[in-house]
């Protein structure tokens, strides 16, 4: 990827030792305002982050990847084992912590957010970074809430310890006992989940790169809480990947821990909750994104600095909740057993696959 504009020029941030919250906005001199001037000096890094990292504002493999780093950065914490959170270790450490089987894969948008960094002097912790990149990329996916972010983590003291960071393979027991380890809840788990509504898999099944879990992957809407539930038929690639599962459509992977959690009783009511009810995903997804890229910080020593995210756009008013192509409600695998599975139509036409996310 090639990274343009300030070519010579360095990109200097502010630091946070002095800085007051303040009652009044203030003017940061290029036309935007903030509630804090350290945040001025931020609106400038988002626009080189949208024109060079995240080709000019899509929503496409480098959000989509950075979104992942967000979490598996951030999931990095524990109360008992140590681990400093929403750090950015795994840039700093990435050496160590890329080398974590959970990590596979990730090493790409490591590389590409560490060579920005380099090229650019961003002289931000690379957790404030890898947070900050995370929310704006999300912004540019249509439907998707704005995510505020919280500035001034500091910089990272060491790796992270492997075994904190969930498997596709995992048990639901396992994975609530990790995630509620680093304080989470079931309800909450299954909001962050909502983040494979904009993702793609390139390392579950290799000879697939770029394979989505939902068949809108550019939106951030309900289908992924939908097609999860669908009867899987088939493999999209070859049939013997650890953690993959059957799905309901070529050209959309399935992993067994999304199978299983919208199944399980502790969490298919959440699940199901998502399906049609835009207003409760946004809301919940934004505060469980909140929660985690504050992880090992106090969030009363960071600086909000939300004014700096872009506003996403909304949903396509063509887009809503429906079934794929010659799917029937029969087809789906209704799980909570309080609530009836909303009644949902197909989109028209014969059963079609699903095109891979495109390599930026």
């Amino acid at each position: 990827m090639a990274f343009k504009g300030l070519a010579a020029a360095a990109l200097t941030l502010a630091t946070l030792s002095n800085a007051k919250p303040l009652n009044r906005r203030v003017s940061c001199g290029d036309g935007n305002t903030a509630s804090n001037e350290v945040c001025c000096q931020l609106f400038p890094l988002v626009e080189l982050i949208q024109s060079d990292l995240f080709d000019g504002g899509e929503c496409g493999e480098e959000v989509h990847e950075s979104l992942r780093l967000t979490f598996h950065d951030a999931i990095g914490f524990s109360p008992t084992t140590g681990g400093g959170g929403a750090d950015g270790s795994i840039i700093k450490f990435a050496d160590t912590e890329t080398a974590f089987h959970a990590n596979g894969g990730i090493d790409d948008i490591v590389g590409v957010q560490t060579q920005f960094i380099a090229d650019n002097n961003v002289t931000i912790s690379p957790g404030d970074f890898i947070q900050l990149a995370g929310a704006v990329g999300v912004a540019n996916c249509a439907g998707a809430p704005r995510i505020p972010f919280f500035f001034g983590r500091p910089e990272p003291k060491a790796a992270s310890p492997d075994g904190l960071i969930p498997e596709p393979f995992d048990s639901v027991d396992k994975i609530l006992a990790r995630f509620s380890d680093a304080g989470f809840s079931a309800e909450e788990v299954v909001a962050l989940l909502a983040s494979h509504s904009v993702a793609a898999a390139d390392n579950v099944d290799p000879t697939i790169p770029g394979t989505p879990f939902d068949s809108t992957p550019d939106l951030f809407d309900s289908q992924f809480f939908i097609e999860v539930q669908m009867k899987g038929t088939l493999f999209p690639g070859t049939d013997d990947n650890e953690g993959e599962v059957k799905s309901p459509a070529l050209g959309e992977i399935r992993i067994q821990s999304d199978h299983d959690l919208a199944r399980d009783s502790r969490t298919a009511c959440e699940w199901q909750s998502f399906v049609d009810n835009h207003d409760k995903l946004m809301s919940a997804f934004s505060a469980a994104m909140v929660k985690m890229s504050v992880l090992g910080h106090d969030i009363n020593d960071l600086v909000d600095c939300s004014e700096v995210i872009p506003e996403p756009a909304a949903l396509p008013s063509s887009a809503g909740p429906h079934l794929l192509p010659a799917i029937t409600m029969d087809d789906i695998e209704a799980a909570c057993s309080g609530t009836p599975f909303p009644t949902l139509t197909a989109l028209a036409g014969p059963a079609t696959s699903i095109a891979p996310v495109a390599a930026s």
